[in-house]
């Protein structure tokens, strides 16, 4: 008996609750090793992270405010859009306050890169429940929901971030009082949109194991499309700052992403409908 069956068999057999509790601590610890190192590794690169990164949205050469600029240059209507100044500063006003939001940067960071490998590990975890049907049908998941993350990833920093840092940043009530924002207050407003648009991102995969489940289909998602408008509101309101531009410019992508999940689970309809006429 080769490797690969007896490794099959060892899937099929029945686990406890302990067993299962026992494989999940497993993974848990693997996936905690692995956001600490990179979180250690991210520490260690203090200047590039902080200096190149985390506060290179509330520079005037970050790459959202030049394309701002572009815009407001190739269009006449649009040249309001061209940023002139940021109209506030990060202070620290906690003695331990830098060195905590560097021990709190690393983290995120930590979680971020281990992404990927968070994802192995859940489908490891998972993988030994499915049917050989069902674990071909998965096949690319961890590919998927990497990519998902990292194009959330990267709309909440180049566009979500940018928007409602200079926004919540340079409102001023009067010209008399100064903006000094808390170095923990941006940080926090920066992570929070990046980790959420991420996540957010990950509807699409939701949609597609839901419907693997019979938990949803496409007629159920088209007939509530209303509903989800109010919902996707209401979420782009939550995980975004009080300015409006935030909100709506998070409630675009999950519109898109709402849609594109009605065509994922039609799919898995139609390959579901495939096979049922080939039994």
């Amino acid at each position: 008996m080769s490797y690969t069956d007896q490794f099959e068999q060892k899937d099929e057999k029945r686990m406890s609750f302990f067993d299962h509790l026992e494989e999940l601590r497993k993974h848990l610890i693997r996936s905690a090793i692995a956001v600490v190192v990179l979180a250690l590794a991210a520490f260690s690169f203090k200047g590039f992270i902080f200096d190149d990164i985390i506060l290179a949205p509330k520079n005037l050469d970050f790459l959202t405010y030049r394309f701002f600029c572009k815009l407001g240059e190739t269009y006449s209507f649009l040249g309001g859009l061209c940023i002139e100044q940021i109209g506030f500063t990060v202070a620290n006003i906690d003695m331990t306050g830098q060195f905590m939001q560097h021990l709190s940067v690393s983290l995120y960071a930590g979680i971020i890169l281990a992404f990927p490998y968070l994802a192995f590990e859940l489908w490891l975890f998972i993988k030994p429940a499915l049917h050989v049907k069902e674990r071909k049908a998965a096949s690319g998941m961890v590919f998927y929901i990497s990519i998902l993350f990292f194009m959330g990833v990267l709309f909440g920093y180049y566009a979500l971030a940018p928007v409602s840092i200079l926004f919540l940043g340079s409102y001023q009530v009067s010209a008399e009082v100064a903006n000094q924002i808390t170095l923990r207050s941006y940080i926090g407003t920066l992570s929070t949109m990046v980790l959420a648009a991420g996540l957010i991102f990950e509807l699409p995969m939701l949609a597609y194991f839901l419907a693997r489940v019979n938990l949803v289909n496409s007629a159920f998602l088209k007939k509530n499309r209303r509903l989800a408008v109010v919902v996707n509101m209401i979420v782009a309101a939550v995980i975004t700052p009080s300015d409006v531009g935030s909100m709506i410019l998070m409630s675009i992508p999950l519109f898109i992403l709402y849609e594109i999940s009605i065509l994922v689970v039609k799919r898995v309809e139609r390959k579901r409908a495939a096979a049922e006429l080939n039994e």
